[in-house]
């Protein structure tokens, strides 16, 4: 698939093997794997970073296989997580560094304020996407001036 904003194609990702079931070898327990995913979540980390932990740490190298469930959908379940869908947060944090680089004194850095549009346009699809999907309240709309707040 050809980049959005670049001229050249990309790079090709690789994909992971198309598995049924978990390996021999890895934790299968779905209680003990769900236990830790809640308590992973309630100490504050993405559903990205719990998933590094499980593989890492406790021997599970997909927890899509041994839950049933994506983690994001285990840790909605149990009411943990932002106000915000995480990939939407991470846009706007983006977005929140990028501000503060051109506010401390870098005002005249054209590629920055480039980056900043181009994050700002993700943000705005993403919210549409969200709001059609009803995670977002359909008066949602992205203001540059009240990112902080919702950021932090």
């Amino acid at each position: 698939m050809a980049r959005m904003y670049a001229k050249r194609k990309g790079k090709s990702g690789s994909t992971k093997p198309h598995n049924e079931s978990a390996p021999e070898w890895s934790n299968t327990d779905s209680a003990a794997v769900t236990e830790l995913i809640v308590e992973l979540g309630k100490e504050g980390h993405s559903s990205a970073t719990i998933g590094t932990i499980l593989r890492d740490q406790h021997a599970v190298p997909d927890a899509r296989l041994v839950v049933g469930k994506r983690i994001s959908a285990v840790l909605a379940e149990n009411d943990i997580g932002g106000t915000y869908p995480e990939d939407m947060m991470n846009l706007m944090r983006k977005a929140v560094g990028i501000i503060d680089h051109l506010g401390s004194g870098n005002h005249k850095d054209i590629h920055n304020k480039r980056a900043l549009e181009l994050t700002e346009a993700k943000i705005r699809r993403l919210a549409k996407y969200y709001i059609g999907e009803g995670r977002l309240s359909s008066e949602w709309k992205y203001k540059r001036d009240e990112l902080r707040l919702m950021v932090e």
